[in-house]
């Protein structure tokens, strides 16, 4: 009969309406959590009469879907905790439960989540008071990353920071800018060697120094323009690493620049980018003193000798104070002594369908089959946004209009309750016929 086919329509709808106000009132729970994503309860009709003018119509009622939308994405609140978390695009970051440190690879299912405010623990590890460990890609020591399988979590270790670290960063490169007298290579000048003692650091953080001597070569008649220049590092006791004769132009365009560098000995001079290569007891080092030509580098000058600018890359032992995340994913520790280190690079997760995924405990979610597998990226590559520090991603529950919805889904139940009421009572009639 039609009339119980309404019954069972007005009991769909009840049951319906109470799943869309089951996922109304956890959004609006969820208004204040970060990274929350809304559910969103679609309806569909359910047609058992499909005929035309068959002269009766059986009601099929309604059923529901319920959707987490993943895909959309939160605005963007700052913080003050520079390991606070957030992602400015499409991806997730990578995250383990706490219970499942120590556990291998294979037995460690990987959760993604958009947003996290990390600290670290007594054992410094990287994670968010729900216990969530953030994962990355540890760095050599030189900062470079290594390369990782995308397509699984071997490589992904987590982040640990230890926050009484110390570091040093040894001295690799120079560049000297040193005004040279040129009334020193005129004849009969009684000029004497002059000296310039340049600090660098060595490979355990000490300080070592480079002793450099120009002696004018003087002529018997004229002017050389001629200098010798000795290297001596004070970490090799003093021994003479480099020696070099440097001829200046004394023309009217290129006058006091570099005209030639001849090698005594030590090691090459290289006239495409100025630097002469040495060896120090700590390994090599690149030593700028500028191309031919070029006023930037050693000049001969007037009557003075100035060093005008010394430049060099490295820096003593140093402090943890900061770790900050760039928008690459880069975990970056420094120093107080202003040296940088890359320790970690995090990869940013993203998978074909992220409405797919499955929803769990802390706004984390896991790879299922209608989400399809998942891909490590770099940040800012593929498909992939950026990860912003002092950020965290903001719920998704607009509470207007999930209050809107509220007072229709209130509305379409009482609608319902009341399709009921009035099958009941056309039952009763039915009924009370047979008496």
């Amino acid at each position: 009969m039609t009339i119980s086919s309404s019954l069972s329509a007005g009991v769909a709808g009840l049951n319906a309406n109470a799943t869309r106000l089951a996922s109304i009132s956890d959004n609006i729970a969820n208004s204040g959590t970060f990274g929350y994503k809304r559910a969103a309860t679609d309806f569909s009709s359910m047609v058992i009469t499909s005929s035309r003018g068959s002269g009766t119509y059986s009601a099929g009622g309604v059923r529901t879907s319920t959707t987490r939308l993943i895909e959309e994405r939160g605005e963007l609140i700052g913080t003050s905790n520079a390991l606070d978390i957030a992602i400015s695009g499409r991806g997730m970051l990578p995250v383990i439960q706490e219970v499942s440190l120590g556990n291998s690879s294979g037995d460690t299912p990987l959760l993604m989540t958009r947003t996290g405010s990390f600290r670290t623990d007594a054992d410094g590890v990287l994670k968010t008071d729900s216990g969530l460990v953030l994962l990355g890609w540890p760095a050599n020591a030189d900062g470079a990353i290594p390369t990782f399988p995308r397509d699984t979590i071997t490589g992904l270790v987590p982040i640990v920071i230890n926050t009484n670290q110390t570091a040093g960063d040894p001295t690799t490169e120079m560049s000297l800018g040193v005004n040279l007298p040129a009334t020193q290579t005129v004849a009969g000048s009684t000029s004497v060697p002059l000296p310039l003692s340049v600090e660098y650091f060595g490979n355990l953080g000490t300080s070592e120094s480079l002793d450099v001597t120009f002696v004018p070569v003087i002529p018997a008649t004229g002017s050389s323009n001629q200098w010798t220049m000795q290297i001596r590092d004070s970490a090799s006791n003093d021994a003479l690493i480099g020696e070099y004769t440097l001829t200046f132009d004394d023309t009217r365009g290129a006058g006091g620049t570099l005209a030639a560098v001849s090698v005594v000995s030590g090691g090459g001079y290289d006239p495409a980018n100025g630097t002469l290569s040495l060896t120090v007891a700590g390994g090599p080092m690149s030593v700028g003193i500028g191309k031919l030509g070029d006023p930037n580098g050693l000049t001969q000058l007037s009557d003075s000798f100035a060093p005008v600018s010394i430049v060099k890359n490295g820096s003593p032992v140093g402090n943890l104070t900061t770790v900050e995340v760039d928008e690459k994913g880069y975990v970056n520790a420094t120093y107080d002594t202003g040296f940088t280190r890359r320790l970690y690079q995090i990869p940013l997760v993203d998978v074909p369908n992220p409405n797919g995924l499955m929803s769990m405990n802390n706004q984390t979610y896991q790879v299922s089959l209608d989400s399809g597998s998942f891909f490590l990226w770099d940040a800012g590559s593929g498909p992939t946004g950026s990860v912003e520090g002092y950020s965290r991603e903001g719920s998704r529950t607009d509470v207007a209009a999930e209050l809107t919805a509220l007072i229709q889904t209130q509305r379409a139940y009482s609608s319902n309750a009341k399709v009921i009421q009035t099958v009941d009572e056309m039952l009763q009639e039915t009924t009370n016929i047979k008496r």
